[in-house]
């Protein structure tokens, strides 16, 4: 069923989306230290990133420093073709 809903959110413009997340350690704010974050969501505007990173800095102490942002599309419509016939997975 996961896949499913992952090929609709794909079928509607969302793309796999990575972020690598600096932020400052709170108890030694001279370090940084990394997170990785990957969801499906839509460029340029990056919905669901924004959204995290608004809970981040509202709920978590470590101060972001830099955010990195990669996204590609892994289904895009030169790479849909219609087939005859139907194809059932179990």
């Amino acid at each position: 069923m996961r896949a499913y809903a992952e090929t609709r959110l794909l079928l509607q413009g969302y793309a796999l989306t990575t972020a690598e997340i600096l932020y400052r350690m709170p108890d030694h704010p001279a370090l940084l230290q990394t997170f990785l974050w990957q969801e499906f969501d839509i460029a340029p505007k990056f919905p669901e990133l924004t959204r995290f990173l608004k809970f981040w800095t509202e709920n978590l102490d470590g101060p972001l420093y830099k955010v990195r942002v990669a996204s590609k599309a892994l289904l895009t419509p030169a790479e849909l073709t219609l087939r005859d016939g139907e194809f059932a997975l179990n």
